[in-house]
C-alpha cells in the first residue's frame, strides 16, 4: 500500500505518464478531483523509473504513442518504459494501465502482451468515474499481472 497522508486518511498516488500536456492535466483532474489520488505527471523516461524504484506510487496510467519522451538519451514510446518498468523491483507487481487512441481491434490484446500492462484504457476518456474505479481495482489486486476483463472507458479512436 502507497500513499500519503491527507487530513484522517491515506492517499494512494498515481503516476501519469503522458508527453501531451492537455492530456496530463485532463488526467490529473481526473484522477485528483474525482479520484481523490495524488498524481505526479511525467513525461522523462528517466525520472520515470527513479519514481517507480523509489515504491512510492500505487499505478501508472501510461500514454502508448509517447512522441517526446526519452530513456537514457533514447526514445522510447510507451510500451518499452512499461517493459523497463517492469524490470525493476519496484515495478514487477505495479499496476500499469496503457492509455492509447490505438483502439482497432487486436490492439488491446497485442499492446497489453507486449509491454506487460493490466489494462488497456481507449481515449478519449468518455466515463471519468469508471476510469477512477477501474485505477482502484487495479491498485486493490495488485498482486497479480494481466487478466483484466474490463471495459474501454473510451468510445472511439481519437486523442
Amino acid at each position: 500500500y502507497f500513499g500519503v497522508a491527507r487530513g484522517d486518511r491515506m492517499t494512494e498516488t498515481v503516476l501519469v505518464v503522458e508527453d501531451d500536456e492537455a492530456n496530463a492535466v485532463l488526467m490529473e483532474a481526473i484522477l485528483g478531483r474525482i479520484g481523490g489520488f495524488d498524481v505526479i505527471c511525467s513525461d522523462d523516461g528517466d525520472r520515470i523509473l527513479e519514481i517507480v524504484a523509489s515504491g512510492d506510487v500505487a499505478a501508472i496510467l501510461m500514454d502508448v504513442s509517447l512522441k517526446n519522451t526519452r530513456l537514457e538519451g533514447r526514445k522510447v514510446d510507451g510500451v518499452e518504459l512499461t517493459r523497463r518498468i517492469r524490470a525493476l523491483p519496484a515495478g514487477a507487481n505495479l499496476p500499469v494501465l496503457l492509455l492509447t487512441a490505438h483502439a482497432m481491434r487486436g490492439d488491446r490484446e497485442r499492446l497489453l502482451f507486449s509491454s506487460g500492462a493490466n489494462d488497456y484504457v481507449a481515449k478519449p476518456i468518455v466515463n471519468q468515474n469508471e476510469l477512477v474505479q477501474l485505477v482502484r481495482k487495479h491498485i486493490s489486486s495488485s498482486g497479480a499481472l494481466g487478466g483484466s476483463s474490463t471495459r474501454d472507458a473510451g468510445t472511439d479512436g481519437t486523442t
